[in-house]
């Protein structure tokens, strides 16, 4: 079907709101250990943090993996790639739990088949079947990334929602870089390098009290 940019914005920015019923609120992708560790203990370490994170992390490489759901016919290799890369228990269960969740939502409001698939390649192929734009899809997507770690910093750390905002807004030029980036990167440039994130998402699993999944 035929769709305007306006409309195209209304329908990600709900699947991308915290009020999507796909529970990301429940998920700090590590950051609670690294908060625990001392690693993050402020709006800069904060920063610094997700910065890293986005540029050589799950965040790029789920985004690579989005562009290529987008346009596939059949998305089952894809989810397969992405439940492999998941390097601990914690950042699977975070990928597939998001995925499913998101699939049975879009699937029951908008009319389209999403089978249940890591969220990555869920939200990609979903966008793919109702004719989203790639390039605004990956953007949101990236930046909704960002937005979800710096809310539970805001409450972890603690950070006013002032600061949080801040740094939502500094991020922007490089969510808006690392999807351009993946509109043409080959499944060949998949793969974190964000080594102690992955950590911190494994340490997490054994973490004494915790008020996030992972």
């Amino acid at each position: 079907m035929q769709m305007t940019d306006a409309e195209a914005v209304q329908i990600l920015t709900a699947w991308l709101s915290p009020a999507y019923p796909v529970g990301a609120y429940s998920y700090s992708h590590g950051l609670e250990w690294a908060v625990e560790s001392g690693d993050v203990t402020d709006l800069d370490t904060l920063r610094a943090w997700l910065t890293d994170l986005l540029d050589f992390g799950a965040p790029r490489t789920d985004t690579i993996l989005l562009a290529h759901a987008h346009t596939a016919e059949d998305p089952t290799d894809l989810a397969a790639l992405a439940e492999a890369l998941a390097p601990s228990q914690e950042r699977h269960l975070e990928t597939t739990a998001l995925g499913a969740a998101f699939a049975r939502t879009t699937s029951a409001a908008w009319n389209v088949a999403i089978p249940p698939m890591p969220y990555p390649v869920a939200l990609g192929y979903a966008a793919g079947r109702l004719g989203l734009p790639l390039p605004l899809t990956a953007t949101l997507y990236v930046q909704a990334y960002a937005a979800a770690i710096i809310s539970a910093g805001v409450r972890l750390i603690p950070l006013g929602q002032t600061d949080g905002q801040r740094l939502t807004a500094a991020l922007m030029p490089q969510a808006a870089r690392i999807a351009a980036d993946a509109l043409t990167a080959p499944l060949t440039d998949v793969g974190s390098g964000a080594f102690r994130a992955d950590l911190a998402a494994m340490r997490h699993e054994t973490q004494y009290t915790r008020l996030y999944r992972s």
